[in-house]
């Protein structure tokens, strides 16, 4: 088939988008005119596909840029597909043409009787399981008791829980997308009448999603969206019945307590309204008694620990309420088991405008932790802090001894602000000296450091010195080269045939073909030729690397 010189989507984008393997594959589809165009409007196209089995394709936007998704697994696993490829052609070869299946089947549907669309979809639902569930609970909910309601919702949840032995990543978005459907049926109970059923449903939901989370793969968070979801139905259906207070504080707090996966945790104050006064003072009460008797233990078990963090975010939130910034700083002083806690409980104190308890924890956070490997994040709040208050040479120290155990251009940029040329010297023979016992630079190296730095100081003969002498990550090799091909092409040309030699054997071909682009900027032309043709007797059977490179 022919594609319309007016293309809707720019080919080359598509074939960059999807790798030359796909790309290939999706031209095969267009082809053999498997693509069947569903919708073709100005802001999308929606197709079905024809393959193992008939996908559904979105392609969004025009030319350069390309935006879709499609129900295959490879979509799922590794984004733009041959599926979406084949759309694309589909949609440059039918250019603006106004297909719209789906407009034509619903004007047809109109035109017929209630009864013929009902008997259709009867039919439809004894085939399919999951449309006769749907439709079973929606004709339910409008037509059940509240007891028969309940049952059987209930039991909708258990089945859309059910896990087996084990639900993989490929099909978690469809066991979630059942889960869903059962939450949506309670959702629209819970702001009516039976808001007191939504309620009960919403607690049992969330107690099978998480006994569930031990048997799905949740890479993509599926099941903290639905637990999230749940508590917002478990909310609203409270609001909407509005419990006796102290009687909800209680349920509530055995909830938070008894919660694996803090459905519920640091979100007391979203139940604020529903507790009122009442509510509030029997949570507090119930709060602080579960605390003491905390505090009395050793608190080693998980369990515990768990509850002490959920116990101390209560406390916390009463002791705003009442305006205790004392108290608050006091609960946050009880756990400073890591710099990180240190920095928080130190920024905490200067949010308040404690200056001198921050700079006194910060302090204190340094020397309890200055055996092992110091958080930067609170060496650098704390040098800022002490040079506020006149304690510059302090603030040196701090940054110095830090540098030396973990270097980093932030920590750099603070000395030669302070040290200016001389501290810059020490920092970069603290630097040589690491890479001299560490030998040839990788990632994040302090070869790569020494190289970062010359390059923020746009030193580039030091930077490719540098690079030369201790070696560096190809990040940096490449972003040095990029910087610097006007003052050093003959350098910046070196990496990128390193680069392009690499992306050839990987099949980066598209990658590689770019850079070879921007070599030819960087040297005459027969240096280029003859480059191009040495790449081409080395890679010449690489079909589709030699069709890119023309």
């Amino acid at each position: 088939m022919k594609l319309k010189s007016d293309a809707r989507f720019d080919v080359e984008t598509l074939r960059q988008l999807a790798g030359n393997k796909a790309f290939a594959r999706g031209e095969e589809y267009f082809d053999e005119q498997l693509v069947e165009i569903l919708i073709n409007e100005p802001a999308r196209v929606l197709a079905q596909v024809a393959g193992t089995e008939d996908y559904r394709t979105e392609l969004r936007g025009r030319g350069k840029s390309v935006d879709g998704h499609c129900s295959c697994p490879a979509f799922r696993d590794f984004g733009f597909c041959k599926h979406m490829v084949a759309v694309g052609l589909a949609a440059n070869a039918a250019g603006d043409a106004d297909e719209n299946v789906l407009s034509r089947i619903r004007g047809h549907l109109k035109s017929k009787g209630v009864d013929f669309l009902a008997d259709m979809i009867v039919t439809m639902a004894e085939r399919d399981t999951k449309l006769f569930r749907k439709l079973e609970l929606a004709a339910m909910a409008t037509q059940a008791d509240h007891a028969g309601l309940e049952t059987r919702l209930r039991k909708a949840i258990d089945g859309a829980t059910r896990a087996g032995n084990y639900v993989d990543y490929a099909s978690a978005p469809e066991w979630a997308a059942g889960v869903d459907e059962v939450l949506d049926m309670i959702g629209e109970l819970a702001s009516g009448e039976r808001a007191e059923i939504a309620l009960r449903l919403a607690n049992h939901a969330v107690d099978r999603i998480e006994r569930a989370l031990e048997s799905v793969d949740d890479s993509d968070g599926e099941c903290g969206a639905l637990l999230s979801r749940a508590e917002d139905i478990y909310l609203c259906a409270v609001t909407a019945q509005r419990p006796e207070p102290v009687q909800f504080a209680r349920d509530l707090f055995a909830r938070a307590m008894n919660d694996r996966y803090d459905v519920l945790f640091v979100a007391l104050e979203r139940y604020e309204e529903v507790l009122g006064e009442p509510g509030l003072a029997e949570y507090r009460r119930l709060t602080e008694a579960a605390w003491q008797k905390l505090s009395k233990r050793a608190r080693r078990s998980d369990e515990a620990l768990d509850n002490r963090d959920r116990l101390l975010s209560s406390l916390d939130f009463f002791a705003e309420r009442d305006g205790d910034i004392d108290t608050r700083i006091a609960l946050r002083a009880t756990d400073l088991s890591s710099p990180y806690r240190y920095l928080a409980l130190a920024e905490f104190c200067l949010e308040y405008r404690r200056k001198e308890e921050a700079l006194r924890y910060a302090e204190e956070g340094l020397w309890m932790f200055e055996d092992g490997r110091q958080d930067e994040r609170l060496v650098v709040f704390a040098a800022d802090l002490l040079a506020n208050s006149g304690r510059e040479k302090d603030a040196e120290a701090h940054l110095w001894r830090c540098f030396e155990r973990a270097p980093s251009l932030k920590l750099y940029s603070r000395l030669r602000k302070i040290g200016g040329e001389t501290g810059r010297e020490r920092a970069l023979r603290i630097l040589e000296q690491c890479c001299a016992r560490e030998g040839k630079g990788g990632w994040n190296s302090p070869a790569d450091l020494i190289v970062e730095i010359h390059l923020q100081e746009k030193a580039f003969d030091q930077a490719w010195a540098s690079l030369r002498r201790f070696g560096g990550s190809i990040r940096l090799r490449e972003e040095l080269a990029k910087a610097t091909e006007k003052t050093h092409p003959a350098e910046a040309i070196e990496v990128y045939q390193a680069d392009v030699e690499r992306l050839a054997t990987s099949g980066g071909y598209a990658e590689a073909v770019k850079l070879i682009a921007r070599m030819s900027k960087l040297r005459d032309r027969a240096e280029q030729a003859a480059y191009l043709a040495a790449l081409k007797e080395r890679h010449g059977r690489k079909r589709n690397f030699m069709k890119l490179l023309g």
